[in-house]
């Protein structure tokens, strides 16, 4: 008597239960275009790390630049000890003098006889022997002149000036030293990293290959962000300007490099960052809020709150995009997704809207703005 008792209770109770109403949020579905984000771990690399050796033997006499200072193309960073080429090239220049000389006598002598031979004075050997003084002679100002150009480049030389714009490291080396340029292995005077522009190296999965190569094909890869750690400014945006030959086999992958202005100095060469390379865009999208989807036995799926009823629909989540996620299902546009309370419904339940928090309602507005 007492089990049928119980039993009634339960039969009795359950349909109210059944008819109880649970409180709700939603978030509309958003359905458009949404641009293809595709996210990856970056490095920041230099174009371009110039080492400075010199190209002459000497001394050092002055250090013009500091550690870590910036420099420009042409700026003076060295000088080096020119006076033994100085007085080479006085003595080079005296030699030049005495050459031409002896040019302008054989090239007369050479004229006398050309008009003795005519008169039969001077024999046809003589005056051989004369166009060929004056031909050597001519030489020897020429060789003259190319030895002096060459001193005058060595003393040149002897003024180490930058070969790009860019930022100094450590400077081995101070006043007083001796450096030569035949040394089996020279330590490096300075080494200057170029820093703008800067590229970002970046590997994304080989699924996105297609993708990318079309956006390249088209004239327009779409634009690529960069932002390192701890960087609370908006991120630095780029232009992709390589795309490996190949994939690599042991990780999937293929490697990007982007380009990026970087006046600011906000990347800095070894820096790790996070990429966003946006390469297309997907037509008639479905994007909802990423905390609505659950996972059951049958995959993925999300609540519909339809009049005061949710219903169940199933989705097929593409990629997640921040806090929204993008799927592919039957869901129409401006359609509310049950986002809190979920856990708590099933297909049928009756739910009541509860109002939506502030940022929930910023977030709202932010999407319908958008739209």
């Amino acid at each position: 008597m007492i089990l049928r008792l119980a039993v009634l209770a339960v039969l009795v109770a359950f349909p109210a239960a059944a008819q109880q109403t649970v409180a709700v949020t939603t978030d509309p579905a958003v359905v458009g275009q949404v641009p293809i984000e595709i996210l990856a771990n970056g490095t920041v690399q230099s174009e371009s790390v110039v080492t400075v050796r010199t190209r002459v033997d000497g001394q050092i006499t002055q250090v013009h630049v500091i550690e870590g200072q910036a420099v420009r193309r042409g700026q003076l960073l060295f000088t080096l000890d020119a006076r033994l080429n100085q007085a080479l090239l006085a003595q080079q220049e005296a030699q030049l003098v005495s050459a031409r000389a002896a040019a302008t006598r054989t090239q007369l002598d050479a004229a006398r006889y050309q008009s003795l031979r005519g008169e039969s004075y001077a024999s046809q050997q003589r005056f051989e022997q004369a166009q060929a003084d004056a031909a050597a002679a001519a030489a020897n100002v020429l060789a003259t002149q190319a030895i002096i150009a060459q001193t005058r480049l060595n003393i040149e030389f002897a003024s180490i000036t930058s070969e790009v714009d860019g930022v100094l490291g450590s400077l081995p080396l101070r006043v007083g030293n001796f450096v030569r340029q035949a040394d089996t292995s020279p330590i490096p005077l300075a080494t200057i990293t170029q820093t703008n522009p800067i590229l970002v190296q970046f590997n994304v999965p080989e699924r996105w290959l297609p993708t990318i190569r079309r956006a390249t094909a088209s004239g327009n890869p779409g634009p690529v962000r960069a932002q390192a750690d701890g960087d609370t400014e908006q991120p630095v945006e780029g232009q992709l300007v390589f795309v490996d030959s190949q994939v690599d086999v042991n990780t999937g992958t293929i490697t990007l490099k982007a380009r990026f202005n970087n006046d600011a100095g906000r990347l800095w060469p070894g820096q790790y960052v996070q990429i966003m390379l946006a390469p297309a865009v997907e037509d008639n999208a479905i994007l909802i809020a990423a905390a609505a989807v659950q996972l059951g036995q049958q995959g993925r799926f999300v609540f519909v709150m339809d009049g005061n009823v949710a219903r169940r629909r199933s989705v097929q989540v593409s990629r997640i995009v921040g806090d929204r996620a993008v799927v592919r299902g039957q869901i129409a546009n401006n359609e509310k997704i049950i986002v809190e309370g979920a856990q708590r419904v099933s297909d049928g339940t009756r739910v009541e809207e509860r109002a939506v928090t502030g940022a929930a309602n910023a977030r709202v507005s932010a999407l319908e703005a958008g739209r």
